[in-house]
């Protein structure tokens, strides 16, 4: 038996005793980034890159920044990584709507793809494999609860001290009209008005009150989720003599700026006003360490290890929910001490 022919044997009698097969090659994912420069978005990037890494995924990972054209560069980006005939494209899209195109020529390329941060209009819905993304109906219905709970007083009328209790790391308000008052007045900052977000905190936290009559929703305004409207909305309320003995704010941003206002109207906040908001910055954190906000409802931009065991499971063709929910939870002020440390944005 020549040599030839002796390495030809041994690889047969290898490979019937199942020697081991080639490495597969790893997975890749093309991500496109919405862009805009803030501790959420940069969290999420920094996320979703890391758990590619410690995952073993190829991230190609692009980045659409700020401006007017983002959705343009985005869409270019996905028209690229079809080119480039990644295993799986992801993206957090700049817009709700205007992805059909871009959307079939991934399907037609036969690479699936996620939708993350924010879902898509209800058309494009049977062009993506899934949506990762937060509940917001929930977060609005987690704040309510906890706003519920805390006024449900046993025996007792249900009064503004009931949302103080030893877990919260607040002290009871020195208000005596509002220690004895016998409904417990809720204003509403909203964000940008019509926007998904938006009616779905409102709803979700409308449903979780409606079993408790002497919670009563007295106003709402919406508006741009920033720090100076909230302020504004807070101290028109003030200025106007309205009570009101809590605040739910859509998001941590408007918080604080109200926190601002009822400062400057020689209120304590989380005493005299009971503050909840959605979000989960670093920034809650710290006005929950100060006592000045009561707890916070997390919208968590960490979407990365979801976001790759997702994609592990679409790319390998076993069905998955069309939406997963991220991972969240609602934090009072008492474990704020605890978690700020740990808060990555």
């Amino acid at each position: 038996m020549n040599k030839l022919r002796r390495a030809l044997l041994a690889g047969a009698l290898l490979a019937a005793a199942g020697a081991p097969a080639l490495a597969a090659a790893p997975l890749v994912i093309g991500f496109a980034q919405a862009g805009g420069d803030s501790a959420w978005r940069n969290a999420n990037s920094a996320s979703i890159k890391a758990a590619a890494a410690l995952d073993g995924i190829t991230l190609k990972f692009t980045d659409a920044g700020p401006g007017p054209d983002s959705q343009a560069r985005q869409i270019a980006a996905l028209r690229s990584f079809i080119a480039q005939k990644v295993d799986l494209i992801a993206f957090a899209p700049s817009a709700d709507a205007g992805w059909t195109a871009v959307l079939r020529e991934a399907k037609a390329a036969g690479i699936p793809v996620i939708v993350t941060g924010h879902a898509l209009a209800p058309a494009e819905i049977d062009l993506y494999a899934a949506f990762l993304g937060s509940d917001y109906a929930e977060q609005g219905r987690r704040a309510g609860r906890w706003l519920a709970a805390r006024a449900a007083a046993p025996g007792a009328a249900p009064h503004i001290a009931a949302l103080h209790g030893p877990a919260s790391g607040i002290a009871a308000p020195r208000s005596a009209e509002l220690h004895s008052a016998t409904e417990l007045r809720i204003a509403e900052l909203q964000g940008a008005p019509d926007a998904p977000a938006t009616l779905a905190r409102s709803k979700g936290f409308a449903q979780a009150i409606a079993a408790h009559p002497r919670l009563r929703l007295m106003q709402t305004q919406s508006g741009a989720s920033s720090r100076a409207g909230g302020r504004q909305a807070m101290a028109a309320w003030l200025k106007a003599g309205q009570r009101i003995d809590a605040l739910y704010a859509h998001s941590d941003e408007l918080a604080l700026g109200a926190i601002d206002a009822i400062e400057e109207a020689g209120l304590k906040p989380g005493r005299d006003v009971v503050v909840i908001s959605i979000g989960g910055s670093r920034g809650a954190f710290e006005a929950m360490a100060a006592g000045k906000l009561s707890a916070t409802v997390e919208s968590s931009p960490l979407l990365g290890p979801q976001l790759m065991e997702l994609a592990r499971d679409v790319a390998a063709g076993r069905r998955v929910p069309k939406w997963v929910a991220t991972a969240e939870a609602l934090f009072p002020a008492g474990a704020a001490a605890d978690e700020l440390a740990r808060r990555r944005y």
